[in-house]
């Protein structure tokens, strides 16, 4: 659906809008990129390896506290 402009006003503000929209996606694109980087850093794996052998390590020790 093409919108319908009736004079130059209108087409500036529409053109102005679209713009600072494509701005803002390129932000957040950047932003997105930045945050997917940290999550490939080996500091934030190995906290992550950490957690899930934690996690482990009490599921195993529940197991054996009630398996008596």
């Amino acid at each position: 659906m093409k919108p319908t402009y009736r004079n130059f006003q209108e087409v500036e503000a529409d053109l102005k809008r679209l713009n600072l929209e494509r701005k803002i996606a390129w932000e957040e694109l950047k932003l997105v990129k930045n945050d997917f980087k940290e999550d490939l850093q080996p500091y934030n794996w190995i906290q992550s390896m950490i957690r899930i052998a934690g996690k482990y390590g009490a599921f195993i020790l529940l197991k054996k506290l009630f398996k008596r």
